[in-house]
């Protein structure tokens, strides 16, 4: 199994990225996606979510801000994030969960990536 992040980088604040995350080695359909995020000193937060059929879920703090997508045929999960903030510095991390189900718990989440840099300052 495989999860590899691609898309962080510094950004100034206000500004936008694109995190893609390839899978490999598992009926990527089948599973929950997610991206999860670690700021230095702060626990692991739940981003957002999808399943199978696009249904997604995210984390009270995004507010709009970032969106989650999948592709199905190309087994890779996205997040796109607008008007980033310099708190929205963390590493950022996908996830697969088998369970199917919207959980922003990373109990749910079975195989992870190893994190992309996500870095938001002037």
């Amino acid at each position: 199994v495989q999860l590899v992040e691609s898309g962080g980088g510094l950004v100034q604040p206000g500004g936008s990225l694109r995190l893609s995350c390839s899978a490999s080695g598992f009926t990527f359909v089948t599973y929950s996606m997610a991206w999860f995020r670690q700021a230095p000193g702060k626990e692991r937060e739940g981003i957002g979510t999808i399943v199978s059929s696009g249904q997604a879920r995210y984390g009270d703090f995004v507010k709009g801000r970032f969106t989650i997508s999948r592709d199905n045929a190309e087994n890779t999960v996205s997040l796109q994030m607008n008007n980033l903030k310099p708190e929205d510095t963390a590493m950022y991390y996908c996830a697969a969960g088998p369970s199917g189900a919207l959980s922003l718990g990373d109990w749910a989440y079975l195989f992870w990536g190893q994190g992309t840099r996500v870095t938001v300052s002037a």
